[in-house]
């Protein structure tokens, strides 16, 4: 069997900020933006790598989702704790300093882990935590 990981889903809830948080903060490519206001869905991803991407979606769009359902995630988004993706850098400090300067909602430092790694964490705007590896 031949699988990939072809794309991950994100929310927003400003597609404007998480634009800008994606492309002009981490550099990423914009694939494709299609919809307007709200209902915006843009696909970015790393430079370089096209059979890899994000697709920052509106929460919750299903009509199947009742309105209770659409309080319960954009509360989970408030949090931080509905959606988060794992990144990987050559570079942490130099990365973790670009999203710092960014005016990035800092969750950790750089940090070596108990579990072998070093990583940093921070919010997008819509609230889902980036947590971003160092490449060894």
């Amino acid at each position: 069997m031949d699988l990939t990981i072809h794309a991950s889903f994100l929310p927003h809830e400003d597609p404007e900020a998480s634009l800008a948080f994606y492309r002009d903060t981490l550099g990423f490519e914009v694939r494709a933006d299609v919809g307007s206001g709200g209902m915006r869905w843009i696909t970015v991803g790393p430079a370089g790598q096209p059979d890899t991407s994000i697709l920052l979606a509106p929460p919750a769009a299903d009509p199947g989702i009742t309105d209770e359902e659409r309080r319960t995630i954009r509360q989970m988004m408030a949090k931080g704790t509905y959606g988060w993706i794992l990144l990987a850098t050559s570079d942490l400090e130099g990365t973790f300093a670009r999203l710092e300067a960014s005016g990035a909602e800092i969750v950790q430092e750089p940090a070596e882990q108990p579990y072998g790694v070093r990583d940093c964490a921070v919010r997008d705007p819509a609230g889902n935590l980036v947590r971003i590896q160092e490449r060894r």
